[in-house]
């Protein structure tokens, strides 16, 4: 196989990696109605000033459980990094917010520490005990949920990986190959 080829095989396939690699979190169709001015912090201050906004927000869940109509997701905010990413930083978080999906959501899978991202309408505020206060939280409406896949800060790698290998054949003649590979 021509070097040539070989290079433009490598092309193409770098090409293909990097489309596949890049997904969309919040659905074409709601982008236009989500508003990014709005902080996290301009809803935990004043939740009902917010009502019927639309966010992007996201969180590690911390309890998730079903209730009459609906399932309720416990969440500690954590900002969002490149690609609507939960940071994994949970000293940044800013404090807990309530998600309810309104159709089934079987609790188990969104279990305690599932890292999500939500885009949810704001309908106010719920006060329940937190250990041994009250704490107000404030609550949004699910309108997508993306969960994230699990993975320990050791697992965590970010930036291009290239990857060299090559191999030899033994018979009638000699073959050699090698391969060159980029990974996202």
């Amino acid at each position: 196989m021509s070097k040539r080829y070989l290079l433009s095989g490598c092309f193409v396939g770098c090409i293909l990696l990097v489309g596949c690699s890049s997904q969309r979190i919040v659905p074409e169709s709601m982008e236009p109605l989500v508003d990014r001015t709005v902080s996290f912090q301009d809803v935990l201050v004043s939740p009902e000033s917010y009502k019927g906004r639309v966010l992007v927000l996201g969180g590690e869940v911390l309890n998730a459980k079903r209730l009459h109509d609906s399932t309720q997701i416990e969440l500690l905010q954590l900002p969002l990094e490149e690609g609507e990413e939960p940071s994994l930083d949970r000293q940044r978080s800013q404090g807990r917010f309530l998600a309810l999906q309104q159709e089934f959501l079987d609790p188990a899978t969104v279990v305690k520490g599932t890292r999500v991202t939500i885009v949810g309408e704001v309908s106010g505020a719920k006060t329940d005990r937190l250990d041994d206060v009250e704490y107000r939280y404030p609550t949004l409406i699910v309108k997508h949920l993306h969960v994230w896949p699990v993975q320990s800060y050791g697992q965590r790698q970010r930036g291009p990986s290239i990857g060299i290998f090559g191999g030899m054949g033994v018979g009638g003649g000699s073959r050699g190959g090698g391969g060159f590979g980029i990974g996202f």
